[in-house]
């Protein structure tokens, strides 16, 4: 994925550049590692949406299971089966999203590894380059907004996520109960 950003990064570190083309070659490099940065932040997001729906699917196999059971423990064969069906499309969703969280994961570490090798690359470009003064202040300042960016997100997103995961839960747990009230109250029991 960021094949293409590295290898700007290592051409321009190749070539020989005269002193006077050494803060836009700098800044060159700046930009990519802030697209790569934003690549990454990208990446992450996926990673969580996609282990929240496996989250859910969980939940949903848990809550197909319990059916299964407590129709079971009324003599309920119909509402079993249906139960079993529906286990079994959650438990394949299950493991397509363990996979893709899996797969995810192992991408999101290869790209922070890259990521990390382009950021000492422009660290070694402004030693060698010798960025001084204001656009090296600006860079600085720009390079502690993006980073902010992150943790800010994180924090107050998260606790919405598993907020707004807990309400879910309590309303599916709400329905399968009146369901299975209902469900008894039809069969006389």
């Amino acid at each position: 994925m960021f094949e293409k950003l590295r290898q700007t990064i290592e051409s321009i570190l190749d070539a020989a550049t005269p002193p006077a083309d050494a803060r836009d070659v700098v800044g060159k490099m700046h930009e990519a590692v802030v697209e790569t940065r934003a690549a990454l932040m990208g990446m992450k997001e996926q990673l969580e949406n996609a282990e929240r729906r496996l989250a859910k699917e969980r939940e949903g196999l848990a809550d197909a299971e319990r059916r299964g059971k407590l129709a079971e423990g009324i003599g309920d064969t119909e509402t079993v089966e249906v139960a079993q069906r529906f286990a079994t499309k959650h438990q394949e969703r299950v493991n397509v999203l363990m996979r893709k969280v899996e797969a995810q994961r192992a991408e999101l570490q290869l790209a922070e590894r890259e990521f990390a090798q382009m950021r000492e690359q422009l660290k070694k470009a402004k030693r060698q380059g010798g960025l001084r003064g204001d656009v090296s202040d600006r860079i600085e300042t720009a390079w502690r907004d993006v980073e902010s960016l992150q943790s800010d997100r994180s924090e107050s997103d998260y606790r919405d996520d598993v907020l707004r995961s807990q309400m879910d839960a309590a309303t599916k747990e709400a329905t399968a109960d009146e369901q299975l009230r209902q469900l008894k109250k039809k069969m006389g029991r």
